[in-house]
């Protein structure tokens, strides 16, 4: 089997990290697997951040609800969507940049999940682990303060890297059909959707999962415990200033 191929069927979610370090050899081989992603038109309206120091990690793992792997893991990349810099150049070249509106943003922030995918897929093929955070976009408007960012530039995603200091069990998936259309969007059924959901419903750590947070079913683990919509609707006024404040959101011609 391809390596490749192998790394990405065998990806498992590390939370828990030895102390050793990374070498800089290695995180740039990873790093400029990253690089050589995919972008919109090669713009390359992304940027990196990495953060190693033991303090400014300390205080990224608060911003980060407290998820310790922040702390543990030797290495911490934050993904940001970037405009910064692709303005400057073009206003330096006698070219004027038209990129404060929303399909920009969504532009960079593409660019920059494209990015860590290639980033966390390196990793793993190193012998690392690897975690996304979804809380960046949550803090988003706290880690601008964080790490001083300019207009044009919004963290969107965050990958914590590191040796492994567990093995768990890979995170179960939708089977094929339940997320591949042919040709055209087929809308499912309600015999579909249950065929879909089938597996996931009966595993036991979903049973685990019902029982300890007092519901009927794990869609409802979703909807009334995790991502429920006072916290959507409050993240989601938090992400449209965060966007307006760094200037993506003037859609007018």
């Amino acid at each position: 089997m391809n390596n490749t191929i192998e790394t990405l069927l065998n990806h498992k979610t590390i939370r828990k990290y030895k102390k050793d370090n990374i070498h800089d050899d290695v995180l740039s081989r990873i790093l400029e697997c990253g690089i050589r992603a995919s972008t919109t038109g090669n713009m390359q309206v992304y940027s990196v951040i990495i953060t190693k120091d033991q303090e400014r990690r300390n205080e990224l793992c608060k911003l980060h609800f407290g998820q310790q792997m922040v702390e543990e893991a030797p290495v911490l990349l934050t993904l940001c969507a970037d405009f910064n810099r692709f303005n400057k150049w073009c206003k330096q070249r006698n070219a004027k940049p038209g990129y404060d509106n929303f399909l920009s943003f969504i532009t960079a922030a593409i660019d920059a999940l494209l990015v860590a995918q290639n980033i966390c897929v390196a990793a793993e093929s190193e012998g690392l682990g690897i975690c996304y955070l979804g809380t960046t976009t949550y803090q988003a408007d706290k880690l601008i303060k964080f790490f001083n960012l300019p207009e044009g530039v919004v963290p969107v995603t965050t990958v914590v890297a590191g040796y492994p200091d567990e093995d768990p069990e890979q995170v179960d998936r939708l089977p094929a059909e339940g997320v591949i259309h042919h040709e055209k969007y087929n809308d499912y059924s309600s015999k579909d959707i249950d065929k879909i959901y089938r597996y996931k419903e009966k595993l036991p750590l979903t049973r685990e999962l019902i029982e300890e947070n007092k519901v009927e079913n794990l869609a409802q683990v979703f909807t009334e415990k995790r991502y429920i919509k006072k916290d959507n609707v409050h993240f989601s006024k938090v992400l449209l200033k965060v966007l307006k404040d760094q200037g993506f959101m003037n859609n007018e011609i």
